[in-house]
């Protein structure tokens, strides 16, 4: 998906979100937070396909529209970890990334104490480390720059006080964009990461 179109469908969904929130003027601010771990599929252009392991944790600063409706953006951080092989041979991979999301949220009251969860929108992230472990010698940042995505994430949310809630939480993202390999690397080659899926907990804070 380009990229242009990525920013025309956002700013659909935004201009509908702010045309139903005018049917409920009850707005407050919330603060989400969930981590998780999980698994994801690296895809190459020139080398073989890896998997990688995954721990993340992501802090979104909520607005809420209405009762049903918001708008976050935050901070997340991603630790991928695994084992693969290339034409250097095999290896082992470290990677810590910074991610960057706009997401819309969605509430669904299941009950009085349940809520049903759900965001869904897109990512900009950059690699802050990146460690390819060979037998004979270790590679660091060997991929560098900024890629984007898509996520989503559905969480059951228990109400133990008013303003806070806990539950489990399942997210997913997919890159639309290739990292590339920096100049004089042992290899040259472009990648993403596909169909990270992670189970975890959640939290909200209401302020």
């Amino acid at each position: 998906m380009k990229k242009s179109n990525i920013i025309l469908l956002f700013n659909f969904l935004l201009v509908f979100t702010f045309a139903y929130a005018q049917d409920d003027k009850n707005t407050s601010f919330n603060i989400i937070a969930y981590g998780g771990i999980g698994f994801g599929v690296m895809e190459n252009d020139n080398e073989p396909n890896y998997n990688l392991n995954s721990n993340s944790a992501e802090f979104l600063f909520n607005y809420n529209l209405n009762d049903y409706i918001g708008i976050s953006t935050g901070v997340g951080l991603i630790n991928l970890t695994g084992n693969g092989f290339n034409s250097v041979g095999n290896f082992y991979q470290e990677r810590d990334l910074i991610k960057i999301p706009l997401v819309l949220t969605l509430n669904s009251k299941i009950s009085e104490k349940f809520t049903l969860f759900t965001n869904f929108g897109f990512y900009g992230q950059t690699i802050i480390k990146d460690e390819f472990q060979y037998i004979n010698n270790t590679q660091d940042n060997t991929y560098d720059g900024w890629n984007y995505g898509g996520q989503l994430g559905m969480g059951f949310v228990f109400k133990i006080f008013d303003n806070f809630s806990a539950g489990i939480n399942y997210s997913g993202q997919s890159d639309f964009v290739k990292f590339e390999t920096k100049n004089n690397q042992l290899i040259n080659d472009k990648q993403k990461l596909k169909n990270l899926n992670a189970i975890g907990v959640i939290a909200m804070f209401d302020l």
